[in-house]
């Protein structure tokens, strides 16, 4: 992937340094978005409070990382198994895009709770990393409480459900989130690069562990 644990380090000191502080929604509107979220609920829930733990929760999350991930279904760029985003995205304007995006970011994460059997492991690993094996901490990037950095488009994960997580981190493992180019390469970016050779490292009871904990965080 042309990543090295180095390089994972320059990065992990960046997103520290960048802070939390929201970026702005360039020209999104959230009341407008409000009205266009409503096609949304079906699978993402009443304000973007997901009740189906395959689907994520968008409440709270920041405008710069939804505003991608749309782009990113829109060109089909990143991999949805079941289908629904790419058409979904494909119909959104650049407005429509920005309107959600400022939409989401502004409602409130209800929370949900960790498994008492793994969130203890899975909070030393998003915390502390292990660096034994040269993974670092979660909440380097993510930050300490899982806002994310929206500065830099790294996104929230706080009361995001475990099994949603666990997909997403086993498809970075597997490097299969996003699409290829003719030379099969991931068109996933540099960010695809770190959660790849991150993800990769971690036992799948590692994952669970993590994920555990992320879902339980306030």
């Amino acid at each position: 992937m042309g990543w090295t644990i180095r390089s994972l380090g320059w990065v992990v000191a960046v997103g520290v340094a960048l802070g939390t502080a929201p970026l702005a929604f360039a020209d999104g509107s959230a009341e407008a978005g409000a009205a266009k979220a409503q096609g949304c609920q079906a699978c993402h829930g009443p304000n973007g409070n997901s009740v189906n733990a395959q689907w994520p929760s968008l409440a709270g999350q920041n405008a710069a990382y939804i505003e991608a991930q749309l782009r990113e279904f829109h060109s089909k760029t990143r991999v949805d198994p079941s289908g629904l985003m790419p058409p979904q995205a494909a119909a959104l304007s650049e407005q429509d895009i920005e309107d959600l995006a400022a939409y989401f970011s502004l409602q409130t994460p209800t929370g949900l709770e960790a498994d008492p059997s793994y969130w203890q492991a899975g909070e030393k690993l998003y915390r502390g990393g292990d660096p034994a094996r040269q993974v670092p901490a979660c909440m380097a990037c993510h930050g300490p409480v899982g806002r994310g950095v929206p500065s830099a488009g790294f996104p929230q994960l706080r009361a995001q459900h475990a099994e949603y997580l666990i997909q997403q981190l086993d498809r970075y493992a597997t490097d299969t989130r996003y699409t290829r180019d003719s030379k099969g390469q991931s068109l996933g970016g540099p960010d695809d690069a770190i959660m790849h050779t991150i993800a990769s490292l971690l036992t799948p009871e590692e994952i669970r562990d993590v994920a555990s904990y992320v879902q339980g965080i306030r």
